[in-house]
C-alpha cells in the first residue's frame, strides 16, 4: 500500500468535465484518463461533450482525415 497518494496537477480557477461522474469540477479532481479540460469557465466545461461531438463529426466528414472508406471498416 502506498504511504503518499499522489496528486492529479492543476491549478484552482481550471475547470474540466469528468466523464466518470459526468460532472463539471473545479481543479483536476479525477485522473486525467477520466477528464476533458482544462477549460477556462465552468461555462466552457459544462459544453465539453457538446464539443467533443461537434469535433469528431467535423473529423468523420474531413476528407483529409478519412482513411477507412465509408461504410466500412476499412477491410478491404
Amino acid at each position: 500500500m502506498a504511504l503518499f497518494k499522489k496528486r492529479t496537477v492543476g491549478k484552482p480557477g481550471e475547470w474540466y468535465y469528468c466523464l466518470e461522474h459526468k460532472k463539471v469540477e473545479e481543479g483536476p479532481e479525477c485522473p486525467a484518463k477520466d477528464r476533458f479540460g482544462p477549460y477556462a469557465t465552468r461555462e466552457e466545461a459544462t459544453h465539453a461533450m457538446e464539443l467533443a461531438r461537434e469535433r469528431n463529426l467535423e473529423w468523420e466528414n474531413d476528407p483529409r482525415w478519412h482513411d477507412a472508406p465509408r461504410g466500412g471498416d476499412g477491410a478491404s
